[in-house]
This record gives structure tokens, sequence and C-alpha cells, in this order.
């Protein structure tokens, strides 16, 4: 369960806006679209390799 405690005198939209950045950082979202429909391994497998390769050619640039 998320808690957000809003302080006194603050706006509701910076309130959500607290609470959203939070809600994403639990991927909750994330996770209920990846169950939508069934991922086959090998694709699940590939998409990480992707995913891994596109991260090391971002920390090479940094360097």
């Amino acid at each position: 369960m998320i808690i957000i405690n809003v302080k006194e005198n603050e706006a509701i939209d910076k309130a959500l806006k607290r609470f959203k950045k939070k809600f994403e950082k639990t991927g909750v979202l994330r996770e209920l679209r990846s169950r939508q429909a069934f991922e086959k391994r090998s694709v699940a497998r590939r998409t990480e390799v992707k995913k891994a390769i596109y991260k090391q050619s971002l920390q090479q640039e940094n360097q």
C-alpha cells in the first residue's frame, strides 16, 4: 500500500504528483501489462538481451 503524507497548505496537485511517482516506481502497471498476454520464453529472453545491449551501449557512450 502506498502512503502519501499531505502537508498543511500543500496543493493537491503536488501530492498527486508524488503519489504517481511512487506508484510508477512500484512497477504495478508494467507487471499488469506484461501479464495481459503470454510471452514465450525465447521472446522474453530476446527482449532481455536487447535491453542489456542497449544499456551497455549507453554506459560506453558515457565513458
